[in-house]
């Protein structure tokens, strides 16, 4: 019978989710499973936030069943049955399996792990063992190292408070519904509770009440407000807090968002009180909406992904082709077919860099460490890489160039000439009143007590005040100086002050406010305007000691003195930050929603040169071709919606540049999922945090040039490795096709094969700690397929031409020329070959002269050191008859030592051939 209940509960919320709106949907389950007798709702309940914007708090409430103190536990759970919980869609974590899987399934690591089957059932179990432990541990490394950082992003996350205070009436109470009869005039509202919930408990119809610093937890109505000032700057990139109200709009707003009784989940509360109703929940919600989108997007491959697989498959092709010529070829010479099968897949695991995935994941953790020490939350490795290949970097402006607060930025007369006189009555004004001091008051303080020390109102005390109200948009207090006189002091809006003034001080003159000085006024406040501040006029007027009661009607007459201006101020290290990535080649976009005066005022603040800017209703009219071209030069894009943000990213990507996105708000969600890197902050909203690839928990942007370094010096390490591997690899090969056509016998057994390459490999593993030169660090890195095969063609043929000398050396001057001596020349090729091929490390980690000019890093110059110690006593020790080598004569070394220094020279000149044409990297 429970499971028959729950198959109906669920089919029901499917069929009615589909056809109705939230409200309607709650009353239609609600009859169908006879739970509760409810009213039928009126027909013109509201099916949006802006029809609910428009209703009397009566009718909303109404329309919702609820009531002015909330609902009962009841209510609110049987709602709960219908609405569900109030989260939004994030992205779901991988359960560790996939994640584990996410790490393994690389390219280069399902070739390995056929390579090792292959081996296996071909009796060479030792190579599939050694195969098989390079997949295991860099998956493992990776795996674990994305694991960590994870937790560490879902630490911060819960960090964040998850409750609402909640009215909640008893069960005793009258039920939702009557709340407009039992709140008439001759009756009083019973007692009622405020409860803590967390968010996700929210339901339609629940009052919650707001205070300083509450985060709002769904999308609201109003009902009672005082001073209410909303941060939105998470949503519409607006630094400014906006002020909310009980009344409806007088109109439609085109933006939901301007609505000025609804306050958006997601947002917070800067100051003031509040009592509002939830209106939506969960992903009904504006923030809900925005987090589906990101949740459901597409994940394009970064530009890490796209080059690791590019490298890849060029590596992988040109295994496929070279094998099975060394089969054919070893085949129809030998006669012995087996045993050309094993040489040719011994060739095949020789050519397959299978350290590849390791180094990459060390090289990459390396760089995760590092800038965990500069207290940054690297959630994907990939990121490590994307960041030094990064040439262009959008960010957001507020929360991540600024410090997403209000600070006084400027104290004037009326010419706009510093003016302490005005910085002390602005600061009087905002020390006495008694109302709630909002955030401009605040700014006025701080100012005041942090650079000017203001001890002033020890000479005063107050006499009186005249509150804040909406419709004057001033407040005045009333100060006595020595009780030598009254004086009113009264800031706010420039138009509300000036219509209660008369008269304006110009210098130690006092004149009209005539048309004249009308003027001059308008223009100096617009000047300030349009520099990208918030201005608010002060003005003063004296009256006698005597009086002690003060009205609205005595703010008249009064003399304007001069303006207090207001911004939200850049980060100390927004302008170093900005300069040093500029200076390594990085160009830097703004992708504000914020209007183009205040953006292009922190611009200059920060040091970025102001291009004329490009406005959201103009990037809707460009088709994605113009719309590159327009991303490519312009510097500043303002008043943007998401999807504006989204968009620019996506076409600059497709235009080959990489992106990195820089935001914190819930607006900048989708481009930071559509970026190669994402990066975040630890004060950002939690849908932004999940989708960035990166998060700062310190407020220096120093760290972002930090990572790109880092993200450089690793991807260059990576770089070496693929080089070497590839280049020596080809000349391998190239060596024993030669050697396959003319001799007897193999020039090298598959052991041989396998141990020489296991030994290089090992002579590597110091790679992701080597030292990088300081030039390749200056510009930013990619990957380039088309050079790596060209470093293959040039560089692989120059080892051939010593391997050949080598082939002839033993052949003619020793004479191991028959099959009973095979031994002895495999024995010599394999200490030249590996010889060679460890040195080859030194010659291309740099474009200079090693050792000389460049020097590497402890870690890679010991085990390359001990590799070739390895490889010069292997042939001489007792281990020598099981890998079936055999000592040297003594005077080969001498032979061995100049076909080393010949290498070494030749390599180093074509180096420089190389480089002149192609480039380096």
């Amino acid at each position: 019978m429970t499971f028959l209940n729950s198959l109906r509960q669920l089919l029901a919320r499917r069929l009615v989710r589909k056809h109705f709106s939230r409200h309607f949907r709650r009353q239609a389950i609600l009859e169908f499973f006879h739970e509760t007798p409810v009213r039928q709702l009126p027909a013109n309940a509201p099916h949006s936030l802006s029809e609910a914007a428009f209703k009397s708090p009566e009718e909303l409430l109404l329309d919702l069943h609820s009531h002015l103190n909330g609902l009962n536990a009841d209510e609110a759970d049987n709602i709960r049955q219908i609405s569900g919980f109030n989260e939004v869609g994030r992205d779901k974590p991988r359960p560790w399996w996939l994640h584990l899987w996410y790490c393994y399934s690389t390219p280069f690591s399902l070739l390995l792990t056929l390579l090792a089957t292959v081996s296996f059932f071909t009796a060479d179990v030792k190579g599939a063992i050694v195969i098989s432990l390079m997949v295991l541990l860099s998956t493992f490394m990776r795996f674990v190292q994305e694991s960590r950082s994870n937790r560490a992003a879902d630490q911060l996350k819960a960090m964040v408070s998850n409750t609402a205070s909640v009215l909640r009436r008893s069960a005793q109470e009258p039920v939702a519904g009557d709340a407009l009869r039992w709140y008439g005039p001759n009756q009083h509202p019973r007692p009622v509770s405020t409860v803590e919930l967390p968010i996700r408990e929210l339901v339609p119809g629940d009052v919650v009440t707001l205070s300083a610093g509450d985060m709002i937890p769904a999308d609201l109505r109003i009902l009672s407000a005082k001073d209410l000032f909303i941060n939105q700057a998470a949503i519409t990139g607006e630094s400014i807090p906006v002020e909310k109200f009980v009344c409806h709009p007088e109109q439609q707003p085109a933006n939901p968002l301007e609505l000025q009784n609804i306050v958006f989940m997601g947002t917070n509360v800067v100051s003031g009180t509040a009592h509002a109703v939830v209106v939506e929940t969960g992903r009904c919600t504006y923030f809900g909406a925005m987090a589906e989108h990101v949740a459901a997007a597409s994940e394009t491959p970064t530009a890490f992904q796209t080059g690791v697989n590019q490298v890849s498959w060029l590596l992988i092709r040109f295994m496929m082709v070279m094998t099975p010529v060394v089969l054919l070829t070893n085949g129809l010479t030998k006669g012995n077919w087996l045993e050309a099968a094993l040489f040719a897949l011994s060739v095949a695991v020789g050519l397959t860099p299978e350290m590849l995935p390791m180094i990459v994941t060390a090289t990459l953790g390396k760089g995760a460490v590092f800038m965990s020490r500069k207290k940054v939350v690297v959630k994907s490795l990939d990121a490590i890489h994307n960041f030094g290949s990064m040439n262009i970097l959008c960010t957001d402006k507020t929360g991540t160039l600024t410090q997403n607060k209000v600070a006084l930025e400027q104290h004037g007369d009326l010419f706009g000439h510093e003016s302490d006189e005005v910085l002390e009555y602005a600061y009087l004004n905002s020390y006495y009143q008694t109302g709630l001091k909002n955030l401009l008051d605040v700014a006025v303080l701080e100012y005041g007590d942090i650079h000017r020390e203001l001890e002033i109102t020890r000479n005063f005390h107050k006499v009186d005040e005249i509150p804040f109200d909406f419709h004057r948009k001033r407040m005045s207090v009333v100060v006595n100086e020595r009780k030598d006189k009254h004086l009113l002091i009264c800031k706010g809006a420039v138009e509300e002050i000036l219509a209660v003034c008369s008269h304006i001080r110009q210098g130690d003159d006092i004149r009209p406010l005539d048309a004249g000085a009308l003027d001059m006024v308008h223009a100096v406040v617009n000047r300030i305007s349009n520099d990208g501040m918030r201005v608010i006029a002060v003005a003063v007027r004296e009256f006698p000691p005597t009086r002690d009661n003060f009205s609205i009607a005595d703010e008249a007459q009064l003399l304007l003195v001069g303006y207090i201006a207001f911004l939200d101020p850049p980060k100390e290290s927004a302008t170093p930050a900005l300069l040093a990535l500029a200076n390594h080649g990085i160009d830097v976009k703004i992708l504000t929603g914020d209007n183009e005066l205040v953006t292009a005022k922190i611009c200059r603040s920060v040091g970025l040169p102001i291009t004329t800017p490009v406005f959201g209703q103009q990037i809707d009219a460009m088709n994605d071709e113009e719309l590159g071209v327009e991303a490519e030069t312009t510097r500043l894009f303002v008043r943007l919606s998401p999807a504006h943000k989204e968009r620019i990213v996506r076409v600059l990507r497709e235009r080959g540049h990489v992106v990195g996105f820089l935001g914190d708000g819930i607006n900048d969600a989708s481009a930071l999922r559509a970026a190669d890197i994402g990066i975040s902050v630890d004060s950002a909203v939690d849908i932004a945090k999940e989708a960035a690839d990166i998060i700062l928990l310190e407020k220096s942007l120093m760290v972002l040039d930090d990572g790109v370094i880092e993200g450089r010096r690793t991807f260059i390490n990576m770089l070496k490795y693929i080089k070497m591997t590839a280049s020596s690899n080809f000349g391998n090969v190239f060596s024993v096709l030669v050697a396959s056509a003319f001799l007897p016998f193999l020039p090298m057994l598959p052991m041989h094969l396998l141990v020489q390459n296991l030994l290089y490999d090992v002579s590597q593993v110091g790679i992701p700690f080597d030292n990088v030169d300081q030039e390749l660090l200056e510009r930013p890195q990619r990957w380039r397929s088309d050079l790596l095969s060209r470093f293959m063609l040039f560089f692989g043929p120059i080892s051939s031409i010593f391997d050949i000398t080598t082939y002839c050396l033993l052949w003619f001057v020793f004479g191991y020329d028959t099959i009973a001596q095979q031994t002895l020349f495999q024995s010599g090729w394999f200490m030249e070959g590996l010889l060679s091929q460890t040195l080859i490390v030194h010659m291309i980690r740099t474009r200079k002269i090693p050792f000389i000019q460049s020097f590497p890093g402890w870690p890679l110059l010991v085990m390359t050191l001990v590799v070739m110690m390895v490889g010069l006593l292997l042939p001489m020790s007792g281990l020598a008859g099981y890998f079936k080598l055999h000592a040297l004569p003594a005077s080969y070394f001498p032979w061995l030592g100049g076909i080393l220094l010949g290498y070494m020279v030749l390599t180093q000149a074509m180096k420089g051939l190389f480089a002149r044409r192609f480039g380096w990297q």
